[in-house]
């Protein structure tokens, strides 16, 4: 599944980016459609917009014309209230998370919601600083190796365990209001977010693609038109 994109839109070249990320992109496509790609699937893809074409045909639940989006905002919000109850008529896409999630048991909270919903929401993290200060110590640790294998190897641990550490009690939200979470649910989780999952919203499909693509590559969609190639 180690694909790579050609395009000469002026600015970013997505040839530029890793195999490997564009594999794990093509991951969480499956994931959120609950479909799968074979070999034989993406050795006939060489456009971004036959890969999306791809997917739409894999997809096989009915259409409807519902949006996921707002799916997605009425289940975060029965969640919320069925752990915390708020007014609903003061839960909007525009209320702050920081106001639902307070940083003092922001962990045990969220995980309270993903609970109730039945999925994870990859909504905390640590704080950049801490990502940065251990990446560096791992980095460190490879060429400390070629001076002292046994001092490398135990910077590259507390590097690893800080790592692992840092991710898991993260508190740092990833998106600050209720409708960016609600966006991000519904192209992580597509399917789990409709109100009926026998049902799709096939013009909403190319768009979620697009989405999972630009932001896990941070890329502007703009680039990733139809015309956009594999190589």
């Amino acid at each position: 599944m180690k694909l790579n994109l050609k395009n000469n839109t002026a600015g970013i070249k997505l040839n530029d980016f890793d195999a490997e990320d564009i594999g794990d992109v093509l991951l969480k496509i499956e994931k959120t459609f609950q479909i799968n790609f074979t070999d034989s699937d993406l050795k006939e893809v060489k456009t971004f917009g036959s890969l999306c074409d791809l997917v739409v045909n894999k997809v096989k639940q009915q259409h409807s014309d519902s949006c996921t989006t707002q799916q997605a905002f009425y289940k975060l919000r029965n969640a919320i209230n069925s752990k915390n109850p708020v007014d609903k008529y003061l839960l909007k896409p525009q209320t702050k998370l920081s106001e639902i999630f307070p940083r003092d048991n922001r962990i045990e909270v969220v995980a309270d919601i993903e609970a109730e919903m039945g999925f994870h929401m990859s909504l905390l993290q640590p704080k950049q600083w801490i990502v940065w200060a251990f990446s560096l110590l791992l980095l460190a640790a490879v060429g400390i190796t070629f001076y002292s294998e046994i001092a490398g190897y135990i910077c590259g641990g507390i590097a690893i365990l800080g790592l692992v550490l840092a991710g898991k009690f993260g508190k740092e939200l990833k998106v600050k209001t209720l409708g960016d979470l609600s966006e991000k649910i519904a192209r992580e989780h597509y399917l789990k977010c409709r109100r009926d999952a026998s049902t799709v919203n096939r013009a909403e499909v190319n768009q979620k693609i697009k989405e999972l693509f630009a932001d896990y590559l941070d890329v502007e969609p703009s680039v990733l038109t139809k015309e956009a190639r594999f190589a």
